[in-house]
């Protein structure tokens, strides 16, 4: 269970070793065994025995802005990080794997949006011109990921910026695509980031910074420094590894939203928008039902290597990633 506390005035507290939620409408109790994560949003405050629970029971604390980005968490000093987990992440940069891991990644990311799009392309019988825009574009998309394969070059800094022109290309047919069928209000012509001049990208801009805390949470977890970015650049105060990471799980995001938007799913009147600056700020009830959409996805157990949580397989990931940077750094020892 992930505790989302964004209501304003809303209290989290420790009472006879459980969390109690304090709002308007009343309390809530939960014990701190079925809960997993717990998010806070500025406008409710969390109690030092609170914290102190959680901790105990390791279970990760977000504090949130906005867009439902990380600001800060507070976790277990269990989750620290071993030091041959970071030489291994500094010795990996610098090694053959990583440039093939990236390769991997960005064409992996290419795949799934691929596969989104398959499942959602018109029938030719229907709507052969959606139809033929669709396969245009995928076709497109397929050659992009073609030349990020055999695309040779000993660091990943001597290919990068080739990359990431293919991987921006794929991606602007991709959100073209899905641009093409949604209702009216939903309806965009670019992916806009910070800030949305419409609902579809507000909500997908939500929904990544929600995944953002799960994907760093995972890193954090297995002992990987998520701020040691390997393709996307290192910045100051920037969880660069985070943004490589979390290519893999963007299309999660992608899809439910799409299916939030496609059957209506949220009232008009739960977006305001700024008569200033035209961006697209969502109120409170359209962050409830995008967080518990999200939450219910990310919950659902899927077959993969295994059957469990999409959540899972993203921790599940993290930690083999970690053993990647230890037979990296074991690798060195021995060299």
């Amino acid at each position: 269970m992930n505790l989302i506390i964004n209501s304003y005035g809303a209290t989290l507290q420790k009472e006879n070793n459980l969390f109690v939620i304090t709002t308007a409408e009343g309390k809530q109790t939960f014990p701190p065994d079925v809960v997993r994560s717990i998010s806070i949003n500025k406008s409710a405050r969390i109690t030092s025995d609170a914290i102190l629970l959680a901790i105990k029971n390791q279970v990760e604390v977000l504090f949130v802005n906005e867009m439902g980005e990380p600001e800060g968490r507070v976790w277990s000093v269990r989750y620290g990080s071993i030091s041959n987990i970071r030489k291994g992440q500094i010795n990996f940069l610098y090694s053959p794997k990583c440039t093939q891991w990236v390769k991997s990644l960005i064409a992996s990311k290419i795949d799934s949006q691929i596969a989104l799009l398959l499942g959602i392309q018109p029938e030719k019988e229907s709507d052969l011109k959606g139809h033929n825009i669709f396969k245009s574009a995928i076709n497109s998309m397929e050659d992009y990921k073609s030349k990020t394969s055999k695309i040779e070059g000993e660091f990943v800094s001597d290919i990068a910026a080739s990359l990431r022109g293919w991987e921006g290309a794929a991606s602007k047919k991709y959100f073209s695509c899905l641009g093409l069928f949604m209702p009216a209000y939903y309806q965009f012509a670019i992916r806009d980031r910070q800030p949305a001049k419409d609902p579809f990208n507000a909500l997908l801009n939500y929904a990544y910074g929600i995944l953002y805390g799960k994907v760093e949470g995972a890193l954090i977890k297995a002992g990987i420094d998520p701020y040691i970015g390997i393709f996307h650049r290192d910045e100051y105060n920037r969880p660069a590894l985070v943004f490589d990471f979390i290519e893999n799980y963007r299309t999660w995001m992608d899809y439910v939203v799409f299916q939030l938007c496609t059957q209506e799913a949220i009232p008009q009147e739960s977006f305001e928008k700024s008569e200033d600056t035209g961006a697209i700020r969502l109120l409170p009830l359209a962050k409830r039902i995008l967080i518990q959409s999200v939450n219910d996805f990310l919950d659902e157990i899927v077959t993969m290597d295994k059957p469990l949580s999409r959540l899972s397989h993203i921790e599940s990931a993290a930690y083999k990633l970690a053993n990647i940077f230890i037979k990296e750094e074991n690798n060195a020892a021995d060299r």
